[in-house]
Order: C-alpha cells, then sequence, then structure tokens
C-alpha cells in the first residue's frame, strides 16, 4: 500500500483539479503540488525551468491544462 500523502498532509486526490486558493497564476502547479504529492515550488522551477530550456512549448502546455482542467 502506498504511503503517500498531499502537501496538505491528508490523502491525494483520486483526480487533478487546479487550486486557485494556493496557487500564483491559474493553480495549475497548486494543483498537481496536491495531486502528486510534490512541492509546488518544484514544480514551478520545473516548468519555468522546461520553458527556459523548451523554447515557449511548456508554456503552451501549462496553458492547456489551465484551460481544460478548469
Amino acid at each position: 500500500m502506498s504511503n503517500l500523502t498531499n502537501r496538505n498532509g491528508g490523502p491525494p486526490r483520486a483526480g487533478f483539479r487546479l487550486d486557485k486558493h494556493d496557487g500564483k497564476l491559474f493553480g495549475v502547479c497548486a494543483g498537481l503540488a496536491n495531486w502528486s504529492g510534490v512541492d509546488a515550488l518544484i514544480w514551478r522551477l520545473g516548468f519555468v525551468a522546461a520553458a527556459l530550456l523548451g523554447i515557449g512549448f511548456p508554456v503552451l502546455i501549462y496553458i492547456a491544462i489551465a484551460v481544460i482542467a478548469d
């Protein structure tokens, strides 16, 4: 059995949802943090690094997640 918890200490959610309360821009990274149990700062740094190295393609993925999950 898995011992994963979300960043609020509870069990991870079954599905992904945006977290607009704790989010900075659209709540994508905060939602990914709740869903995966990884800190939101790690997700944010990952998106920034991917955007700088990926020449903008990760920005499209971020916006797509924000639109689809809303």
